[in-house]
């Protein structure tokens, strides 16, 4: 990647609270192993490594990554990830980014939680109102 891009990639995750680094693949391994992450060995990849730090939203760094590869093809892809300390596949890693973002699955579940009590209240609400237009037709009616 360019100097450009490499910035372009830093400012993208910087806003979603994460980061990323390039590593010696012999640091990488140290780092995996004394932290007994399993399934993972960084020299057998090919290229340069790069390791990228999500602090807040586990999906936003897979989201940023994937459409950053999308829009510069042959300039960076998956290679696994890790997530509770364990290794999890380029499969795994596509599939979480294609996930909706953790305040959207907030707004979604708010509004599973709240569509029952709209219904009830505005059932309860068009009861009223029904029976003040019918008290109100009855008066009318009186009225007249």
């Amino acid at each position: 990647m360019g100097v450009k891009e490499n910035e372009d990639l830093r400012k993208q995750l910087k806003s979603e609270q994460s980061e990323y680094y390039v590593a010696k693949k012999t640091l990488l391994d140290l780092s995996l192993r004394d932290k007994n992450i399993k399934g993972i060995d960084a020299k057998s990849f090919a290229g340069r490594v790069a390791i990228i730090f999500g602090y807040q939203d586990e999906v936003a760094p897979a989201k940023i990554v994937d459409k950053f590869s999308r829009e510069h093809e042959d300039k960076i892809e998956f290679i696994g990830g890790i997530l509770e300390n364990k290794y999890i596949e380029k499969d795994e890693i596509m599939a979480l980014a294609k996930l909706p973002s953790r305040i959207e699955l907030y707004a979604k579940l708010v509004g599973s939680l709240s569509a029952p009590m709209s219904g009830l209240a505005n059932a309860l609400t068009d009861n009223t109102r029904k029976l003040v237009y019918a008290l109100n037709a009855i008066i009318d009616k009186k009225n007249s």
